[in-house]
């Protein structure tokens, strides 16, 4: 295992292959069941978060895109009162609406559209019935999961003040209503707790922070969002992220350690669902044994994936790339990293294909812009979104998760003449 100083990294500043923060509607959307997410950008912006998502626009989703027409763009009309028409017009429609987020997208931030004043400006009219809050969505800086990041810390300021005397664990990070419902009982079986999620399930049912409060992360990505509940009192626990049964280990380990949960009972309370998430991951481990990985950079899953990859399934790392790399963030997963692994921060997409092609890995996580081609090439691709958009956090969905990397390098088995 390497520490963290010794681990070479390059770093690339360059032409990039990658989503904007917008992608982040398609599962926040979904986790705040009454929150609307109103974009304020160009019909691009429109068909990216309707095509991510796999909804159709007439289907009515908590999802919509207030186009900036080239009058707009021009100057030539005042968007602000258009914005306000759009919203209200928005919220006598759907009543159901308790939080609205205005985010900003590329064409929004060109034409320099202040989304905060019209934020401020639209609560004195539609409080306390609606909370409007505003976020950037932008891709000119940022990679697509930083979206959440954004929208989270764009809440943090609105949580209510922890007044408790005694510890709570706040688990920040979005994560499948399926993997929170286990995550609770795994919490209540170890006696961790009070535990809350962040984002919750109600936009408008925001946790509490203060000094008593402790921070879990379950996503590597909100590192802005866990500074800001740093800010506000709270401490962080320094744990990998609970991907595989090693990952979850520790992280369910270092709630427990907070807690005083003597080693006899963590071990005993976890060992049924441990147990069979080793089971389930024998099957997958056979096949990618012995396999070479590389990984570009992308969703900033990147890292703990790789560690969990290497330590689990005995993958050999070529490349690990990620869009950036915070130590905050990541040093409880680079320790484990092994020695041999050559670490990349950014990215110049042509220099880190001719690595990749020069590597020949038997497996190459890459975004959709790179798939196809190199698949073209003989590569064998997985694609880096769909590790975002499905679950794949826990002891539960441990196998799951190593199916995925199995997958690509069974369909070429079967289709090998």
């Amino acid at each position: 295992m390497s520490t963290v100083l010794e681990l070479p990294v390059i770093r690339e500043r360059g032409q990039r292959e990658v989503f904007c923060g917008l992608t982040g509607i398609v599962w926040l959307h979904r986790k705040m069941q009454d929150a609307f997410f109103l974009v304020v950008g160009s019909r691009t912006c429109a068909h990216l978060v309707q095509s991510a998502a796999g909804v159709m626009i007439f289907a009515e989703p908590r999802f919509a895109t207030a186009i900036l027409s080239e009058r707009d763009l021009a100057g030539l009309a005042d968007a602000n009162d258009e914005l306000d028409r759009v919203v209200t017009q928005l919220l006598d429609r759907r009543p159901d609406i308790r939080t609205l987020f205005l985010v900003g997208s590329c064409p929004s931030e060109v034409i320099k559209l202040d989304l905060s004043r019209a934020a401020e400006r639209l609560n004195g009219q539609f409080m306390p019935r609606v909370q409007i809050l505003n976020y950037s969505g932008s891709g000119i800086e940022t990679t697509f999961t930083q979206g959440e990041d954004a929208c989270l810390c764009s809440m943090v300021p609105h949580m209510p003040k922890s007044t408790t005397a005694t510890q709570e664990l706040l688990i920040v990070g979005t994560v499948a209503d399926v993997v929170e419902d286990q995550f609770s009982r795994m919490f209540d079986k170890l006696g961790v707790g009070p535990v809350r999620f962040f984002p919750p399930r109600r936009a408008r049912d925001l946790p509490p922070v203060g000094p008593n409060t402790r921070l879990l992360l379950a996503q590597p990505f909100v590192g802005e969002t866990a500074r800001a509940l740093m800010a506000r009192g709270a401490t962080l626990l320094s744990a990998p992220y609970p991907f595989g049964v090693n990952g979850t280990t520790a992280w369910l380990k270092a709630a427990a350690d907070a807690w005083n949960v003597s080693d006899a009972h963590f071990d005993a309370a976890i060992a049924p669902n441990a147990d069979r998430a080793r089971l389930a991951l024998e099957r997958y481990r056979t096949q990618l044994e012995g396999k070479r990985l590389f990984m570009f950079p992308d969703s900033q899953l990147e890292i703990p994936l790789s560690r969990f990859l290497h330590e689990e399934c005995g993958m050999e790392l070529v490349e690990v790339g990620t869009p950036y790399l915070d130590k905050l963030m990541m040093d409880a997963e680079l320790a484990r990293l092994p020695d041999t692994v050559q670490l990349s921060e950014g990215q110049d997409v042509e220099k880190q294909l001719d690595r990749c092609r020069d590597a020949r890995p038997d497996l190459t996580v890459c975004g959709l812009g790179l798939a196809n081609p190199l698949e073209a090439e003989g590569l064998r691709t997985k694609w880096s979104i769909e590790l975002v958009f499905s679950p794949v956090h826990g002891f539960e969905q441990a196998g799951d998760l190593a199916e995925l990397f199995a997958r690509p390098l069974d369909r070429a088995r079967r289709l090998a003449v």
